[in-house]
């Protein structure tokens, strides 16, 4: 039996310029039209080589423009796609008929500034209901084109420029060696805000210079979604605009699937990075103090497990009483009981880190001074087991503060 590959998490990431053959740029050209030519608000990035791409996309009604396109395209050119364009400060959500028309010309505007024949994706975040300022949008592109280069910095400035209500950018990389050769998984995303699966204000690209064709990109990247973006919540609102993307150019020569133990070193970077992300994004979350890791297990299915990890990680006074660092189990046992699963009190357990709260339906009081030093934590872990089953579920989650109220009344 072949040895596994170890996947390495690289200290100080650079983001996508990590990735040999990929270019890219981030620019200001004041998307929000504010006069503000300092705030970064358009990148963009494309490979030396066409890629193939995979995409996973909200699952909200009101669906954005630029997430009808990404899936048309892909749809019909998955395994050649240049790149993509993204633009932060307004949606093009909404926005009916034009809002198609102006996606479109992002990628066409794309394609010309760059002189790359095969399409880009588009991605937008920001506000809701406005049409884009197109004027302002191909001049930002133009100039990104222009300023396209493989540097760390102009990376870090599309990491940047892909930022609304984030305080910092959120970046990855991870490597690992196959026939002598280094292989990266490269990611950046944004998202502080509207932040529940499937999945939040979250956009989020990961390139890779291995081989690999459309049909196998989407299995990892639904594979690595489904145990980290999808396993998150800040406030509970899915977005119009979330996207996940994932490219890879082949500049390494190597296959992806040239070996199992190649695939599950692939699969394990592309988790591990799309992991880092998501983590920083609730630990970004729209005023959030605190970080909460809550893990359902001993349910009778998985899905049961996620339901109760749900119903705990989005009630308003559960997250509420974690700003006030009150470790108030009542509340979590209350929402595990509206989750509906069968819940048995009698045999229900919570832990506070390590430290029982209630075991088999009891309440461990003489350990409250220890359940409150870890709830004034900013980060701390909380278990629930139901003792039925081998269900389980991971949900990332936050507290919910006063200055969330307060930054969110208005736009």
């Amino acid at each position: 039996m072949n040895e596994s590959i170890t996947v390495n998490l690289i200290e100080n990431p650079g983001g996508l310029a990590d990735c040999p053959g990929y270019q890219i740029a981030g620019v200001a050209c004041d998307v929000r039209e504010t006069g503000d030519l300092e705030r970064l608000d358009m990148a963009l990035f494309t490979s030396e080589e066409p890629c193939s791409a995979a995409g996973v996309f909200t699952l909200n009604d009101v669906c954005a423009a630029p997430v009808k396109l990404c899936k048309a395209i892909l749809a019909r050119s998955g395994d050649k796609i240049a790149g993509c364009v993204s633009n932060s400060g307004n949606a093009n959500a909404a926005t009916g008929e034009q809002g198609m028309k102006d996606a479109k010309q992002m990628s066409t505007v794309a394609q010309l500034e760059t002189g790359i024949g095969a399409p880009f994706l588009v991605c937008s975040t920001g506000r809701i209901g406005r049409k884009l300022p197109m004027q302002k949008i191909e001049a930002g592109i133009g100039a990104a084109a222009k300023a396209l280069s493989a540097e760390t910095e102009a990376s870090l400035n599309a990491a940047d420029a892909i930022l609304t209500s984030d305080t910092r950018r959120k970046v990855a990389t991870a490597q690992f060696e196959f026939s002598g050769k280094a292989i990266t998984v490269s990611g950046m995303a944004k998202g502080a805000g509207m932040i529940e699966p499937n999945m939040a204000t979250m956009l989020a690209y990961v390139v890779t210079d291995l081989e690999a064709n459309n049909t196998l990109l989407q299995a990892v990247l639904k594979e690595a979604c489904d145990k980290t973006f999808n396993c998150i919540s800040v406030d509970g609102d899915m977005s119009t605009n979330d996207t996940v993307l994932l490219f890879a150019n082949g500049r390494s020569g190597i296959q992806a699937d040239a070996s199992p133990e190649l695939l599950a070193a692939f699969k394990d970077a592309v988790y591990q990075v799309c992991d880092i992300m998501a983590e920083k994004i609730v630990g970004d979350g729209e005023k959030v103090t605190k970080l909460v890791e809550l893990t359902v297990k001993g349910c009778q299915s998985n899905e049961d497990a996620e339901k109760v990890a749900r119903a705990v990680g989005n009630s308003l006074l559960v997250k509420t009483s974690w700003y006030g660092s009150d470790p108030n189990w009542g509340r979590l046992a209350d929402a595990a009981g509206y989750a509906r699963v069968g819940l048995d009190e009698t045999c229900f357990d919570i832990h506070y880190d390590d430290c029982p709260a209630l075991i088999a339906g009891r309440p461990q009081d003489e350990r409250l001074q220890k359940w409150k030093d870890i709830v004034s934590k900013n980060r701390f872990r909380i278990t629930l087991n139901l003792n039925q089953g081998e269900g389980r579920f991971r949900l990332l989650t936050s507290d919910l503060s006063e200055a969330y109220v307060d930054f969110n009344k208005s736009e």
